[in-house]
C-alpha cells in the first residue's frame, strides 16, 4: 500500500499547476471600447471606426489576437500586448453583421466580440428598359437593401399599381422585390417605378415595358404536310398517264425531226423532201 501511495505524489504536481494557471487565466477579463460583454457597435458606413481591446487585472504582459469573423488579422508587433486598437476604415455595407472578436492568446475562451451594425440608405438608382410580346410573362428585379429595413412599393405610370389576381404577382425579402406579369397585353406597356423608403432617405429604379404585338407562327408542320401531298399527288398522276404521257412525248419528238428536215431541204426538193 504505502508503495501505491508514493507512486501517486508525482501524478498530483501537474494536476495542481494546471488548476493553478487556470485559475490565474480566469481571473483576467478583457474590454472593449469599455465593454467588458459582448455588444453591438451601431454605426454609419463611410466613416472610419476604432476598437480597442485592453487586458483588465494583469499582472503580467498578455498577448491579444483579434479575428475578424473566423479570420485572425495581423496585428504589429507593438500592438499585441495588454493593450490592442484595430481601425475599419472604411466602413462599408459589407461590414453589416460582422463580428470582431479580441481574445487573449494563452487562454482563447477569454474573449469579447462586438457586432457591427451598418446603417445605409437604399442605394437603388437608374433605369432599365424590357421588351416582350403578348401573352408572354415577364419579371422586374429591384435591389431593396438597406438598414434599416425599407419599404418597397410598385407604380405605373406615377400611379400606386394595383395588383391583379392572376396577373401580377409580388415576391419580396429584405435584399430584393419582383414584380412578376402573366401574360403581357398591350395595356401593361408603360414605366414601372420600384420605390424604396427607409428612415435614413429613399432610392427608385424605372422600368420601361415595351409590349409588342405576338409574331404569327409559321406553320411549318403543315407546309410540310402540304408539300408532300402535293408531290405525292402529282407523282401518282404522272404513274397513272404514263401511256399517254409517253405517246405525246414521241409526237413531239418525231414533229421535231421532221422540223429540221425541211429546213435543210432547198425549195425545189420541197415536194420531195415532204414525202418523207
Amino acid at each position: 500500500m504505502a508503495q501505491r501511495s508514493s507512486s501517486a505524489v508525482p501524478c498530483e504536481a501537474p494536476v495542481l499547476a494546471i488548476c493553478f494557471l487556470a485559475c490565474v487565466a480566469t481571473g483576467l477579463e478583457l474590454s472593449v471600447n469599455n465593454h467588458a460583454a459582448d455588444f453591438s457597435l451601431t454605426t454609419m458606413s463611410g466613416p472610419a471606426v476604432s476598437l480597442s481591446c485592453l487586458v483588465q487585472n494583469s499582472s503580467q504582459p498578455e498577448e491579444l489576437l483579434w479575428y475578424r469573423g473566423a479570420g485572425k488579422v495581423d496585428l504589429k508587433d507593438g500592438n499585441k500586448v495588454n493593450i490592442s486598437n484595430i481601425c475599419i476604415s472604411p466602413v462599408t455595407e459589407s461590414d453589416n453583421g460582422v463580428t470582431f472578436t479580441c481574445k487573449l492568446a494563452r487562454d482563447q475562451s477569454v474573449q469579447v466580440s462586438v457586432t457591427m451594425d451598418v446603417q445605409f440608405p437604399p442605394q437603388l438608382t437608374g433605369e432599365e428598359s424590357l421588351q416582350t410580346e403578348e401573352e408572354k410573362d415577364v419579371t422586374l428585379t429591384c435591389q431593396t437593401k438597406s438598414n434599416p429595413q425599407a419599404q418597397t412599393m410598385w407604380y405605373k405610370n406615377n400611379i400606386i399599381l394595383t395588383l391583379q389576381q392572376n396577373r401580377h404577382q409580388l415576391y419580396q425579402t429584405s435584399e430584393v422585390s419582383q414584380l412578376s406579369i402573366y401574360k403581357v397585353q398591350n395595356s401593361d406597356n408603360g414605366t414601372y417605378t420600384c420605390v424604396v423608403n427607409s428612415t435614413l432617405g429613399e432610392g427608385r429604379k424605372d422600368f420601361h415595358l415595351i409590349v409588342e404585338a405576338k409574331t404569327p407562327v409559321f406553320p411549318k408542320e403543315a407546309v410540310i404536310a402540304a408539300v408532300v401531298v402535293v408531290t405525292l399527288t402529282v407523282l401518282f398522276g404522272i404513274v397513272a398517264r404514263k401511256d399517254k404521257i409517253f405517246k405525246v412525248w414521241e409526237a413531239l419528238v418525231s414533229y421535231k425531226k421532221n422540223s429540221i428536215v425541211l429546213l435543210q431541204c432547198p425549195v425545189f426538193f420541197y415536194l420531195f423532201c415532204s414525202t418523207l
